[in-house]
């Protein structure tokens, strides 16, 4: 990732991981409400302000992986094939994103990113930006298939349907991961709920899933 970077990017990508594994260790010890910045500043062996360059808040620290993914389900239905339809594509995405066990999609079963789930579930601050990220990205999504000359209250209708049966099978495979459960059948199981779930929301949307 960092081949052919000149030295100061990389002790920038360097420096931004070393604050986000600092944050998300103390975070996961004490509690999003009980670290301040500056001691995530100590522990990362960095000054507070460096961390106010890299990152506007302390939410910045839990939710700045997962603003990656912001654009994800309007990047794939603006990207689709041509005659693939919107819940073709999102349903394509979702699935191989399964089998990779991308953690965007609820298969993160690493310590860091289960870490991170407990904690948003567990702060309201943290619950009120997930809210809001949910939000953004149906917005995105809307102006995706308003481009393609669909109403707009159709699109946000559609887009909500859209992203309501991601984030219900995201929220599934979360579940499992923090019962305990082993994220190879997790995922196999996954393949096989999103399927179905994707089955019923193109009945659901009628001619809608077939328009290319």
């Amino acid at each position: 990732m960092t081949e052919g970077m000149g030295l100061r990017e990389r002790k920038k990508i360097e420096t931004r991981r070393r604050l986000l594994a600092a944050a998300t260790k103390l975070f996961s010890e004490r509690g999003f409400d009980h670290v301040s910045v500056a001691e995530i500043a100590d522990a990362a062996d960095v000054s507070k302000m460096t961390v106010f360059n890299y990152f506007d808040c302390k939410e910045d620290l839990v939710f700045s992986p997962l603003e990656e993914h912001a654009d994800d389900a309007a990047r794939v239905v603006r990207e689709r094939a041509p005659g693939e339809s919107a819940v073709a594509a999102l349903r394509r995405q979702f699935v191989e994103a399964v089998e990779r066990h991308d953690p965007s999609v609820g298969m993160g079963d690493s310590p860091v990113a289960l870490g991170i789930v407990r904690l948003i579930m567990e702060t309201p601050a943290l619950l009120a930006r997930a809210h809001s990220f949910f939000v953004r990205t149906q917005d995105r999504l809307t102006e995706a298939l308003i481009e393609e000359g669909e109403d707009p209250a159709m699109a946000r209708i559609v887009a909500c349907q859209l992203l309501g049966t991601r984030n219900a099978l995201l929220t599934e495979n979360r579940r499992r991961l923090l019962a305990g459960e082993p994220s190879a059948a997790v995922a196999a199981d996954a393949v096989v709920l999103a399927h179905r779930a994707f089955d019923l929301l193109e009945k659901g949307l009628g001619d809608y899933a077939t328009r290319s």
